[in-house]
This record gives C-alpha cells, sequence and structure tokens, in this order.
C-alpha cells in the first residue's frame, strides 16, 4: 500500500485517534462512502484491502455493486442513508447491514422481508440527534419504543447511528448518543454499535466512542 495514498492517511489517522481514546484502532470499522462513486473509483480500495461500503441509494447499490461483490465475495455494503419500507426487499437482498431505521413502519418491513429471505441483517436505529425537521431519524423521545419494536420483530440490531447537524461542534451530538447507548443498556453488548463521524470530525467521534466511521470525501475526494 502506497504510504501517501488518502487510504492509508484515514487509517493512520483512525489509530492514532483510537490511541488517544485507548481503545484498538481493531475495534473501529472503517465504511468507505462510495455514493456517486463509479465502479472504476471504487476499485483502487478494493486493491489496497478495503471491504466495507457505504451507499445512500438501494437503486445505485443494485447497479454497481452485483458484479464488485461477485468479484471480491468478503466486501461488506452497508446502507446509510434513508429508507423507504417499500424497497426493504430490495435492501435485504443487497445490504449486509441498514444504518437507517428510524421508524416502527420500517421495522415491520424489514422484518418481513427478512422472513421471506431468510436472511437477518443487523440495524442501526437512527436517531435524529439535532432535533433537526429535515433530517431522518427518530426522536430521542421516541427511541425506547423504537428499540421495543426491534426486540418483538427479532431484528439483529447492532446499536445507534446519527449524522449531528453541519456546521457547528459534532462532539456533544457524539456524546448524547453515546449516553443514548449506555442509558438504554447497549453498551459493552453486540448491540452497542455507535455509527458516527465522518470525514470532519471522524476522529472526534472516535474518541467519544464510534465503533464505526462513515468516509466519503477524505477517500474518494469532493463530489462534483
Amino acid at each position: 500500500m502506497s504510504p501517501s495514498s488518502p487510504l492509508a492517511d484515514v487509517r493512520d489517522r483512525i489509530a492514532a485517534a483510537a490511541k488517544i481514546a485507548r481503545r484498538k484502532p481493531d475495534a473501529i470499522t472503517l465504511i468507505a462512502i462510495s455514493k456517486m462513486h463509479s465502479a472504476d473509483a471504487i476499485a483502487p480500495l478494493i486493491a489496497e484491502g478495503q471491504r466495507v461500503f457505504g451507499e445512500n441509494r438501494v437503486q445505485e447499490a443494485q447497479a454497481k455493486w452485483p458484479a464488485l461483490k461477485a468479484a471480491h465475495p468478503d466486501i461488506e455494503l452497508h446502507l446509510v442513508g434513508q429508507l423507504q419500507s417499500n424497497k426493504a426487499d430490495d435492501a435485504v437482498a443487497v445490504f449486509d447491514a441498514i444504518h437507517s431505521v428510524d421508524r416502527v413502519s420500517l421495522v415491520t418491513a424489514l422484518a418481513r422481508a427478512m422472513n421471506k429471505a431468510g436472511r437477518r441483517v443487523p440495524c442501526f436505529l437512527q436517531v435524529n440527534i439535532g432535533a433537526e425537521e429535515q433530517k431522518g431519524g427518530c426522536a430521542i423521545a421516541d427511541l425506547p419504543e423504537l428499540l421495543a419494536a426491534v426486540r418483538a420483530a427479532d431484528l439483529p440490531l447492532a446499536g445507534l447511528m446519527c449524522v449531528p447537524p453541519a456546521d457547528i461542534e459534532a462532539a456533544p451530538f457524539f456524546a448524547l448518543l453515546a449516553k443514548l447507548a449506555d442509558d438504554h443498556g447497549l453498551t459493552g453488548m453486540a448491540a452497542g454499535g455507535l455509527s458516527m463521524g465522518m470525514s470532519g470530525d471522524f476522529e472526534v467521534a472516535i474518541q467519544l466512542g464510534a465503533t464505526h466511521v462513515r468516509v466519503g470525501s477524505a477517500l474518494f475526494g469532493a463530489r462534483a
């Protein structure tokens, strides 16, 4: 691997942030956000050993990933964008994890899709951590109800996910997500994952407990 590659740089930054937090770098999963990037742009990261990728839209993933996954069966594909209930069957077929479960109706649709497919896909519950009207995610007050629905439907719970408000300090929102996981008994369990942190703030997220960081522009450059 070239020491100057964007992937090597991001991995070094993850390791440095983990060291400060007295955590092991291999406890943090780097999700390379490949939305709106072509298979040709993704190939160099695969060649360097990156195996976890994230997409925002089911249709884009369906068009782009079957051939890549056929060539590299160990690739994991994560859905990080909003999911409509009527796309649950397609999402369960193509993705290995879903980060945007945010309402009971979607839990019901995903449970039905997983039962039909005979496939269990780990799910993160997205919390609207900044109470922003335009953002997906369940309200903090609705998290207990959503957790109960997930457990009743026997969905594999991976943890919590958030996208903090843009252009303000992200750390308090990351700390709040970690506290919510703790308050609901998720910390230290298989369901205790924290999907938080993007290109501009993943080091802070790691220091506050992130287990999955979603990095796009630091790996691929800015999208046109």
